[in-house]
């Protein structure tokens, strides 16, 4: 089953039982689809790897909205973000635990013979790629770093 029609799916369920957050969040997501599938080059098709990046860009969004409402005092637009963080989420690969992260990241390295903190670039190309979806950017970052400086 296609992502758009997951998402179909779960919008006839909260439009029958008038669940707001999740319909409005379902909404989105469609709306990305649409806009994905009318992108030049596209062909009215669109991959895995293109769902799982508009998804995630979606989620890092709406942390971001989130925290700039929290800091201004409005928890009242911050948890709508976040309700719709939950639903955006579940189309999503489980993450990664930081131990399982370590691990892949640590494989990664091996793999492309990085020995420095100059190698970082070609490391995170790669885990960025393999990674997709499974953890955050800055996450896979902080790690590679970390691994790269104790070599």
């Amino acid at each position: 089953m296609s992502l758009e029609e997951k998402v179909m799916a779960k919008m006839k369920d909260a439009m029958k039982t008038k669940n707001e957050p999740v319909l409005r969040a379902l909404r989105s997501i469609k709306a990305e689809i649409i806009k994905a599938k009318t992108d030049p080059g596209a062909g009215g098709n669109i991959d895995e790897a293109t769902e799982l990046k508009f998804l995630t860009k979606m989620v890092k969004q709406r942390k971001e909205a989130a925290e700039i409402f929290e800091q201004q005092g409005r928890t009242d637009l911050a948890a709508k973000e976040k309700e719709e963080i939950d639903v955006i989420q579940d189309f999503l690969p489980k993450p990664l635990s930081e131990e399982e992260l370590r691990e892949k990241i640590k494989s990664i390295i091996d793999e492309s013979g990085a020995s420095s903190p100059a190698d970082m670039g070609k490391v995170m190309g790669l885990a960025t790629k393999e990674l997709a979806g499974k953890a955050d950017g800055k996450i896979i970052s902080n790690i590679v770093k970390e691994i790269l400086s104790s070599k």
